[in-house]
């Protein structure tokens, strides 16, 4: 039987040795083929990890939003005929979470394949893990709307979701619309909601804060362009 591997990629770049395990080399020293969200970034990756695997000599699929289902099933029936094991790699952090790669595991079951995560950094939960707010009870949304009203009223139903609820309400923005995030935050809460703002996770310059909506109305805080998750109780 076969073996999909789920491999946890870098957060911030230059950081593998700090946080991957020494499990992570192994494994992609001994794999051939890749399920992947972005071709470029997984070979670079691999590269930097100075395995000595030859980067031509793998395979790549692609694995992204816009991947027909049916080629991805094609794939994984093809490698199972050869007992062929894979690695589904993210764009960052842990595959399956907030990623595509699920559709890849999901069919994997589904084809009796072997399954096996491996451990790695996830940007949600080391920004729950230093929140401060309930790891007990949460839920992750990834992206709000792009449309103003529709994001606004998104954000006040998140809010009276973490009051009602004491559930810590996770979501994230793309990297450029990160400030506008941020004022309209601040311009819809409650003073005393507490805001969790986790950028740049593992990286040099991590920004991890917790403040009340009040209290970041005092900050001057540049998230632009840096990824960046939110975080509401």
């Amino acid at each position: 039987m076969p073996t999909l591997f789920l491999i946890p990629t870098v957060l911030a770049e230059q950081t593998a040795d700090q946080v991957l395990s020494p499990q992570i080399r192994e494994v992609i020293s001994q794999t051939k083929v890749f399920f992947v969200e972005n071709v470029r970034t997984a070979r670079r990756f691999i590269s930097s990890l100075k395995t000595g695997l030859i980067i031509d000599e793998l395979t790549f699929y692609d694995l992204h939003k816009d991947t027909p289902e049916t080629e991805t099933q094609q794939q994984l029936k093809l490698l199972k005929q050869q007992n062929q094991d894979a690695g589904v790699l993210s764009e960052a952090g842990c595959p399956g979470v907030a990623d595509p790669g699920a559709v890849a595991v999901r069919l994997a079951h589904q084809s009796g394949w072997q399954v096996r995560p491996l451990v790695g950094p996830s940007s949600i939960l080391l920004a729950l893990m230093a929140s401060g707010m309930s790891g007990q009870s949460f839920a992750f949304h990834g992206y709000l709307s792009i449309d103003k009203p529709a994001r606004l009223q998104q954000i006040r139903q998140l809010e009276q979701d973490a009051r009602k609820r004491q559930q810590t309400q996770i979501f994230m923005e793309t990297p450029y619309r990160n400030n506008q995030m941020l004022a309209d935050l601040l311009a819809v809460c409650h003073p005393e909601t507490r805001l969790c703002v986790a950028c740049n996770l593992t990286a040099p310059d991590e920004l991890l804060r917790t403040l009340s909506i009040r209290e970041w109305k005092g900050q001057t805080v540049d998230l632009h362009k840096k990824p960046s998750l939110f975080l509401l109780l």
